[in-house]
Parts: C-alpha cells; sequence; structure tokens
C-alpha cells in the first residue's frame, strides 16, 4: 500500500515537469538503481510497456522525491490526500489554474508566491475571515478589489 502511494505521489510531482525535458528513450527495469526499483515497484509488471516518457517522469520524481526534506515530503504527502478527495471538477479547475499560473511572467509569478505566503502566516481565523470575506462578495465587488489592489501595489 506503501508503495503505491509513494509511486501516486511521484506520479503527482513529476505531472507539471515539461515533456520538452524528458528524452524519448526507453529505460529497461534492470537499469534502474535498487532505491528506483523499490519505489516503483506498483509499475514492474508493466514497466516495459510504458512509453519512454512516461518512464522519464516516472524516475525524474523518484530522484526529485529522495531529494526532499522529510518536511517537504510531509508537504507533499498532505498535498496528495488532498487531492485525493477533489472531485474531477475541483481537480480539473486546479489544473488550468497551475497552467494560467505558469503562462505569467517570471515576477508575477514571485509576487503570487509571495502574497500566498503571507497569508499562509496569518492565524488560522484570519485566513477564515478574509476567505469569507472573499467569498461573500459579487464578482464586480471581486473585480473592484482587485483594480485597487493592483494600483495600491503600482504606487
Amino acid at each position: 500500500m506503501r508503495h503505491i502511494r509513494v509511486a501516486a505521489l511521484i506520479m503527482l510531482l513529476v505531472s507539471g515537469l515539461p515533456s520538452a525535458v524528458v528524452a524519448e528513450q526507453s529505460i529497461a527495469w534492470d537499469e534502474l538503481g535498487e532505491a528506483e526499483q523499490n519505489m516503483l515497484k506498483p509499475f514492474a509488471g508493466r514497466w516495459d510497456s510504458l512509453p519512454p516518457q512516461r518512464q522519464q517522469h516516472l524516475r525524474k520524481g523518484v530522484e526529485r522525491w529522495q531529494q526532499m526534506t522529510p518536511e517537504q515530503k510531509e508537504k507533499t504527502r498532505q498535498r496528495f490526500k488532498r487531492w485525493k478527495t477533489m472531485t474531477p471538477e475541483q481537480r480539473q479547475t486546479l489544473r488550468e489554474r497551475h497552467e494560467r499560473f505558469k503562462e505569467l511572467p517570471p515576477e508575477q509569478q514571485q509576487r503570487l508566491r509571495k502574497r500566498r505566503e503571507w497569508f499562509q502566516q496569518l492565524p488560522p481565523e484570519r485566513r477564515e475571515a478574509l476567505r469569507d470575506k472573499w467569498q461573500s462578495m459579487s464578482p464586480e465587488e471581486r473585480e473592484a478589489f482587485r483594480k485597487e489592489r493592483q494600483e495600491r501595489l503600482q504606487r
């Protein structure tokens, strides 16, 4: 069961990797190291039938997983736990948001990361109050809020 969860986490980790980075060369199961084989055990029986790109993605995911700190691994497990509870529609919305985020200029991505970090540092009650306020706004109020915020940031 643990191997299945780890394999699923690896798949989630590599889902955002650009395909241009991945070589189109197949990897034989025997070429994988012992640690890689251990983590990819759920794929062992069908490894040779996986497309080379998929094999490369999975291998890269194992590499990323092995380089994570225990805290990063725990955060990833928690994210995967939330992902599993999402509906297909929620997952699709999240994918679309992620794609839009990746299309933003780097400075805007950094600004959004800083805002998210600021928000995460708030006490839970304050975060909840802000979420409630945002959700109670009409689309027009949200747009006016965004414009006002943008103008303040540009000053």
